[in-house]
């Protein structure tokens, strides 16, 4: 489990990558998509099937990591 307030190795944040928009870690795909997928009803494997470079594994990590920030701080 990561400490709060480590940087995540999930999402990287990188002004010469997608001008600097939260993008999964090794790829261009902004994590916005997923969220975006999932406010629209559509299904993780829909994600995966559009975005292949993103593992199953980096969103898992992304979902846990976004978890357990919203806990800390509720």
């Amino acid at each position: 489990m990561k400490k709060r307030g480590t940087k995540s190795s999930v999402v990287k944040i990188d002004p010469e990558i997608m001008s600097g928009t939260p993008c999964f870690a090794g790829t261009r795909v902004p994590v916005r998509a997923l969220l975006d997928y999932i406010e629209g009803g559509e299904t993780l494997d829909d994600f995966l099937d559009q975005y292949p470079s993103v593992s199953r594994e980096q969103v898992i990590a992304y979902l846990e990591e976004s978890g357990e920030l919203m806990l800390a701080t509720a």
